[in-house]
């Protein structure tokens, strides 16, 4: 990558500027011109680094919850399940992972009831067995932001300010979910408000409006999903910059452990480091590796299509 695009992605993850001409906006911050701008994230679109760009959502406040689903599927069978599971919308994130425990998905739906059939549909038609559906009880950080950035932290005791949502707002949120036109002013050719985009922000209704990045094709090559047999320490986690999302969850039979932290490296010795030094920080309780061994499913969920 160019000086430029490392600049653009160290800003544009967590804050691509709703602007009614964003790439102007950013050549002002980095001495730029608004054509070179525009130019650099189109590279970094087109060559696969940058996945999306536009809203991510809190599914919370969208009258939406998110489950964690961990299964056990059999080698030879993991081709059929993942083309099962890539023909439903709910399940946005889909892993295979090096464990007993070899398959991990989010399901993403309106009641629980909703997320049990999914997964119970998914059994039917696949070698998916020994299913276990697990809540976040705390979320300590959830954040995709790669680099040197800080990170932003969500704690246990945020809130979410509450508004009923309009016709207007289903549209403009259903929008918001997918991919900015490839123009100088997408807002405007999305028929979108930043007006209503930022008031979304401000409502917290979504989380953060940015670039969404393939973390392979940008350097981080290498990662993991670290569970920690402990409830403490999750706000130290928290704060580690190579440690994306963090959460506390239950345990379940042969799987004592509580709390989850998921960490991206450009090395599997830097993973090795970082995974160390992040139980070092905590009191070195027992944990487990599951490392990433196939992206099977990595999409942004659609509200109200």
């Amino acid at each position: 990558m160019t000086e430029l695009e490392q600049n653009l992605l160290a800003i544009i993850q967590d804050a691509f500027p709703v602007e009614e001409r964003p790439y102007q906006v950013l050549a002002e911050q980095l001495g730029s011109d608004e054509q070179s701008v525009f130019a650099a994230v189109e590279n970094l679109r087109q060559s696969g680094i940058i996945r999306r760009i536009g809203g991510v959502y809190d599914s919370k406040a969208l009258g939406f919850i998110s489950r964690l689903c961990a299964g056990k599927v059999t080698e030879s069978a993991i081709e059929a399940f993942a083309t099962a599971v890539n023909e439903i919308p709910a399940i946005t994130h889909n892993y295979q992972r090096s464990h007993e425990y070899n398959v991990w998905f989010t399901v993403i739906a309106q009641s629980e009831e909703e997320i049990q059939k999914i997964v119970d549909d998914v059994c039917v038609k696949t070698d998916l067995h020994d299913v276990h559906v697990l809540l976040a009880t705390k979320k300590f950080k959830i954040n995709t932001v790669m680099g040197g950035t800080a990170a932003p932290v969500i704690r246990k005791n945020s809130c979410v300010r509450s508004k009923p949502l309009s016709g207007s707002d289903r549209n403009r949120i259903r929008i918001a979910c997918e991919d900015i036109p490839h123009s100088l002013t997408p807002f405007k050719d999305w028929g979108v408000s930043c007006d209503e985009l930022r008031e979304d922000l401000d409502l917290r209704r979504m989380r953060r409006f940015g670039a969404i990045l393939r973390h392979q094709e940008a350097g981080f090559a290498d990662n993991a999903m670290v569970c920690f047999n402990t409830t403490n320490g999750g706000d130290i986690l928290a704060q580690k910059p190579y440690i994306s999302h963090c959460y506390e969850r239950p345990a379940f039979e042969g799987f004592p452990y509580t709390l989850y932290a998921m960490m991206h490296a450009q090395s599997a010795e830097e993973l090795d480091r970082q995974i160390k030094e992040a139980a070092e920080s905590i009191g070195n309780p027992d944990y487990v590796v599951l490392r990433s061994v196939r992206e099977l499913k990595k999409t942004s969920f659609k509200f109200f299509v």
